[in-house]
C-alpha cells in the first residue's frame, strides 16, 4: 500500500454512549487528549454530556448521535449518520469503547475500510446465549484492547475458539499523577473536603469511595468494621449517598444495626477526589464481584494511600500486596477485618515507606501517559498497515 503523504495527519475517531462520570469516558477524554498532543485530529462521538466542555478543551471534535441507544430499530438511521461523519472527516481508525457503539460503528467502518479497535472495559461475563451473542461483537473488531489481565481471562474463558484468532492486547488504565499527587493538595482543599464530610476528629478513617451499587461492597465492610470495635474508625461511604433508590438510608440502618452509625458518614462523591483520598487512612474496595480493573486503587496509592480489597479481578492486578495494601480473602468479612486492622496499625515509619513505595510503583505501572502510549502503539501499528508514513507517526 502506498505512504500517505507525509503532512497529512490521522484522524482519529472514538465511539462511546455518553460523556457522563464513569472510566469509559475519562479514559476516551485521556486518548483524545494525547492524540492532540501528538498532533493527530481526535473525534469523539456521542450521545453527550456533563463531561463535554472537558473533551472539547482536549482539541477534540464533538458529534452527537444516539449511540448509546439499546434498541436495534434505530441503529440504521444512527449508521447512515456516522457513514457521513466519517466520510466527511475522512477518518483512518474508528476507537470504539461501549457494545452499542460496537453495533453501531464497526459495520460501517468496516464497509468504509477503516481499521477498528475495540476496548472492553467493563464486565464481559455473559449468563445466556444472547448476552454471549450482544458480547461478542465487540471481538470482530480489528484490534482487541482489555483493561486487565482478568478482562482478558474473561474474554477467553467465554470463546475460547474466537479468542485464538483475534489480537487481545492489555492496556491498563492510568492516573494523572500531576492531579493525583499528595504535593499539590493544599491543606484548604483537605480542610473543605472534611467539612463537606462531616468528619468526626482524631480517628482513623477507612473510606471507601464508590457509586451506590450493592457488589461494590458498603455492607461487607461495615460488618468487617463491626468485628472491630476495639478500634474507634470513622468510616466514610464516599459516593453512597449519591442513591436515589433508599440505598443510602439502608446503609445508615445498617450501621445503626451494627453499632456504628456516630462514626460513619454517608456523603455524596466528591469533586475533589485527591483532597478526599488525603483524609483516608485505609481506602477500602470491597467488591462482592471482581471488578474488571479498579481505577480507585491506584488513584487510592497514588496519593500514598494503602488499599485493602478483596483478592479477586483487577485489584490482584494494582495491589502489591504488603508493599502498597492487602487483599483479603474474597466476601470474608473476617480476612476483610483482618486487613483492614493491619493497614491501621502501621507504624509512621511503616506508613511513610508504604506512601513512597506506592507512589513510585504507580508512576512506574498505571500513569496515566504509560495508558496513552500504549495506545496510542495500537493505534500507530494499524495506521502503518494502512500506509501512513512513519515520519509522521512518529515511528
Amino acid at each position: 500500500m502506498s505512504q500517505k503523504n507525509n503532512l497529512v495527519q490521522p484522524v482519529i475517531v472514538q465511539v462511546l454512549p455518553s460523556l457522563n462520570n464513569g472510566g469509559v469516558e475519562r479514559g476516551a477524554i485521556e486518548i483524545s487528549h494525547a492524540i492532540h498532543k501528538a498532533g493527530w485530529k481526535s473525534i469523539v462521538i456521542s450521545s453527550g454530556g456533563i463531561l463535554e466542555a472537558q473533551l472539547k478543551r482536549t482539541g477534540a471534535i464533538h458529534y452527537t448521535l444516539p449511540v448509546h441507544n439499546k434498541n436495534p430499530i434505530s441503529w440504521a438511521v444512527t449508521r447512515s449518520k456516522l457513514k457521513k461523519i466519517l466520510k466527511e472527516e475522512n477518518a483512518d481508525l474508528v476507537h470504539v469503547r461501549s457494545r452499542v457503539p460496537a453495533w453501531i460503528g464497526l459495520p460501517v467502518a468496516k464497509m468504509l475500510n477503516i481499521p477498528t479497535i475495540a476496548t472492553i472495559h467493563g464486565k464481559f461475563e455473559a449468563q445466556n446465549i444472547f448476552k454471549r451473542f450482544y458480547n461478542r461483537k465487540m471481538l470482530t473488531a480489528d484490534k482487541i484492547i482489555a483493561i486487565s489481565e482478568y478482562t482478558k481471562s474473561v474474554i477467553e474463558r467465554q470463546f475460547p475458539k474466537l479468542s485464538e484468532k483475534i489480537s487481545l492486547n492489555i492496556v491498563h488504565r492510568g492516573v494523572d499523577t500531576s492531579l493525583f499527587n499528595a504535593s499539590n493538595v493544599t491543606q484548604q482543599r483537605i480542610v473543605n473536603e472534611a467539612d463537606r464530610i462531616g468528619l468526626p476528629d482524631d480517628l482513623p478513617v477507612v473510606m471507601l469511595p464508590a457509586r451506590p451499587a450493592k457488589w461494590k461492597g458498603h455492607v461487607i465492610l461495615l460488618e468487617a468494621l463491626s468485628l472491630l470495635k476495639h478500634m474507634e474508625i470513622a468510616c466514610v461511604l464516599m459516593g453512597a449517598g449519591d442513591s436515589k433508590n433508599g440505598y443510602s438510608e439502608f446503609l445508615e440502618k445498617k450501621s445503626i444495626q451494627l453499632g456504628l452509625g456516630a462514626h460513619v458518614r454517608i456523603s455524596t462523591s466528591t469533586r475533589d477526589m485527591p483532597a478526599a483520598l488525603m483524609l483516608a487512612d485505609v481506602v477500602a474496595m470491597p467488591s462482592v464481584m471482581p471488578e474488571p480493573f479498579g481505577r480507585t486503587s491506584i488513584e487510592a496509592q497514588a496519593m500514598g494511600r494503602p488499599v485493602v480489597a478483596f483478592d479477586h479481578g483487577g485489584a490482584r492486578e494494582t495491589i502489591a500486596v504488603g508493599k502498597t495494601g492487602w487483599l483479603a480473602e474474597p466476601n470474608n468479612v473476617e480476612s476483610l477485618a483482618m486487613a483492614i486492622e493491619k493497614a491501621l496499625n502501621l507504624s509512621q515509619l511503616e506508613r511513610d515507606k508504604l506512601s513512597t513505595y506506592a507512589q513510585s510503583y504507580v508512576k512506574r505501572k498505571f500513569s496515566v501517559k504509560k495508558m496513552t502510549n500504549s495506545t496510542l502503539d495500537i493505534y500507530k501499528s494499524l495506521l502503518l498497515k494502512k500506509g501512513f508514513s512513519p515520519l509522521v507517526l512518529g515511528k
